[in-house]
């Protein structure tokens, strides 16, 4: 069983920059990030699969997201930047022992563990 504990989440304005970390504490091989704001259904973010480093973005964060990680600390960072009120929600992050690629990447279904989520809001 691998937990995953996330944060990083907070309070910034329109064009701010936040983190978010996600420590998983087993091994994984893919990892990402979902969102769901309020009265939305559950959407994805981003995903990095641990060997290649292959990435994927949704495309409304393309360019404004990006990774890092800490493979000693097993740890994941999530770097947003030029944040909109549209990305206020609360974010969750999500690992598999299996590496997911191409489209399987984007779907919440194949991953099998979750953390609790951290509300990221962005004011206008």
């Amino acid at each position: 069983q691998v937990q995953l504990v996330e944060s990083g989440g907070g309070l910034v304005q329109a064009g701010g920059s936040l983190r978010l970390s996600c420590a998983a504490s087993g091994r994984t091989f893919t990892m990402g990030w979902f969102r769901q704001a309020p009265g939305k259904e559950r959407e994805f973010v981003a995903a990095i699969t641990w060997i290649g480093g292959i990435t994927y973005y949704t495309d409304s964060v393309k360019g404004r997201f990006t990774f890092s990680r800490d493979n000693v600390k097993n740890t994941l960072y999530l770097q947003m930047s030029s944040l909109k009120p549209g990305d206020t929600a609360v974010y969750y992050c999500a690992a598999t022992t299996r590496t997911l690629t191409g489209s399987s990447a984007y779907m919440g279904s194949l991953y099998d563990y979750w953390g609790q989520g951290t509300q990221v809001t962005v004011s206008s």
